[in-house]
Formats: structure tokens, sequence, C-alpha cells
């Protein structure tokens, strides 16, 4: 999958003459896979059919439920949003867009695309957005976390709450300039390999370049970066925090920083490492005219995997939440008593 749910594009993508029509040759498609043209895809389809609807479907239930709560609490604690409540509001929210685009693609993995030209850009831009704004909210959190309890400088005053406001409404801004790609080559279109119509980039001509290119972009703003930058922070802070300098209240209170961060990384790194690996294999093959059919459909269904498990981080930080957040539970243990008549704070 190229950072979108219900599509993939390995290797075998390049193997294509772009000024060749596909639909109408008669070469079977599986006698000529590794002489130079395509592979077949029937293992991987039948893996992406059975699986994504369902886990799909339970990743949207759990999800919005569980975001459903984080926000009702946080709504009802708006009087006294700390830095941390106003990030997580934003990472809720940004789990919640990104649930809604669910259906589509399992109806995508089932049927094909059958929502048109205008739903598939906006699903599309809503994953790559969505993806951006969550591992850019947590590299904003691990700079502020880093600089208030190593040098003692508080990034964002309590006395001015817009400030933080501000910078999630710039990730936002950045993440819509990111998605932009999206917006102007996702399209629907018929693969005669798969026999279905999908939601994919159509990249100008040679394709190629720009799919490679796009996709180090990706992987250098969306995971490479960010990653360097949250390691870097969360080592100093703990080790400033071994040495016991810090009292145990801001001890306590980078549990739920942490959690997130190593949630979001066992998440979305086996995603992350599986794209490199197939855009990887995508520059060999394209170099060298060839690949082997086993790996580009072994890649595909490993890119199946890992990104259901990326998707289902929209269901993790709700439970995270709930058994390290102790705040969190105790609003939602006195929302839930009270029938949502918990006053606000």
């Amino acid at each position: 999958m190229e950072a979108y749910a219900g599509y993939v594009f390995t290797g075998d993508d390049l193997l294509f003459d772009d000024n060749y029509d596909y639909s109408n040759s008669s070469i079977g498609y599986e006698e000529t896979c590794c002489a130079g043209n395509v592979c077949d895809q029937d293992r991987s389809m039948e893996f992406a059919a059975v699986f994504i609807p369902v886990l799909y479907s339970v990743a949207l239930v759990l999800g919005l439920l569980g975001n459903g709560l984080v926000l009702a609490v946080l709504w009802k604690k708006k009087r006294t949003w700390s830095v941390t409540d106003t990030f997580i509001l934003h990472l809720a929210l940004a789990d919640v867009l990104l649930l809604f685009t669910l259906p589509f693609w399992a109806v995508e993995a089932s049927r094909g695309w059958i929502f048109g030209t205008t739903l598939c850009k906006i699903t599309g831009a809503v994953f790559k957005m969505k993806y951006y704004c969550g591992i850019f909210l947590l590299a904003c959190i691990s700079v502020d976390r880093y600089v208030s309890i190593n040098h003692g400088v508080q990034m964002y005053s309590p006395k001015k709450p817009w400030v933080v406001q501000a910078s999630c409404l710039a990730v936002w801004f950045i993440c819509c300039l990111l998605s932009i790609p999206d917006w102007l080559y996702l399209s629907p279109s018929y693969d005669p390999r798969r026999d279905k119509t999908e939601c994919v980039p159509l990249y100008p001509v040679p394709q190629g370049n720009w799919r490679s290119g796009f996709r180090w972009l990706y992987h250098i703003l969306g995971f490479l970066l960010p990653a360097a930058v949250m390691v870097l922070c969360y080592t100093r802070i703990l080790l400033r925090l071994c040495r016991g300098s810090q009292n145990l209240q801001k001890q306590k209170a980078m549990r739920v920083i942490v959690a997130l961060v190593i949630a979001f990384f066992i998440s979305w790194t086996p995603y992350n490492l599986t794209l490199m690996a197939d855009t990887l294999q995508t520059n060999n093959s394209s170099a060298s005219g060839n690949a082997s059919c086993d790996t580009l459909t072994t890649l595909d269904i490993s890119l199946t995997i890992t990104s259901l498990l990326g998707y289902l981080h929209c269901c993790i930080n709700p439970v995270l939440y709930a058994f390290v957040w102790m705040k969190f539970r105790r609003h939602l243990v006195e929302m839930l008593k009270r029938g949502s008549t918990l006053p606000a704070e």
C-alpha cells in the first residue's frame, strides 16, 4: 500500500509500458510474470478481500467508541485543558477522520472502487493528512516536553492557550500541503491484473520517477525525520528523569506521552519499513527490468498486514488513556456515573 488503504503498489507497477494498452492484450499475465511483464495477484487480492473488510469494520466500531469517549471527556473538562490535553484532542480528531474512510477502503477491497473520483481524492488525502498529523503532533509534544524538563522553559504558556491551538492548526495546514499530490493525482482506474477499479495515483509520465519521488518524500518527512526527533528528545528526557532531577508528578505525566509514542511506533514502524523495502524493490525492478513474482506477492501481502496494524492504532490510544492516564480515567468514570451530566471544570 503506498500510504493509502485499499490499494498496493509493488515493483510490478514499473514493469508496465506507460504507452501500452494492456486491457486489450491477449498475453497471459501468469505466463509472462517473470519475463519482464506482470505478476499474478490473485493470492494478495484474496487475502485482502477476506481480512480488510472484517478488520476495518472492527476498527471502525471500536475506534469511534473509544475516541468518542476521549472527545467527550475533553469537552467536559475544556476549561482546564493543559497543553497535552490540546494535543490529544487533535490526535483524537485525526483518528476519527481516518476511521470515517475505512468503510470506503473495505468496499474497495471486496468490490473495487465504486464511489467516483471526488471521494477517491478525499479519502486518500484524509489518510495522508491523518498520518502526517499524528506523527507531527507527537514530535511537537516531544520537543515541548524536552524543552520543559531539560531546560526549564515553557514553550506554551498556560496564560496563552491560543498559542498551542495555533501550533496544532499550523500542523494541520502543513499536512494539507503534503496531501496536495493526492488531490491532484488520485483517481479511479481499472486494473486488468485485478479485474476491478481501484483508487490509485495516476502520475505524469514517467510515472516511476514521480512515484519514487513522492515515496521518498513520505519516507523522510512522514517517518525518518519525526522519528529521529522523538527518539532524541525522549532519550534525553529519560536520562534526565533517571538522574532524579524532576519530581514524581512530572515523571507520572511523562507516562502518557511515552505510551503514545511507543504505541505509534509499534503500530506504524512495520508498515513504514515494509514500504521502504517495497520502494527499494520497485527501484531495483525498474533498473533491471526483472523481478521475482514471489517477492512482489510477499511484499504485497506484507503491506496489507502491516497497514492493517497501522489502522488499528486508531483504537489503541483510547485504551492507553484509560490504563495510563489517571486523570482521564477519573473523569471518564465520573462522566459515566452521572450520565453525561459532569459539570465543566
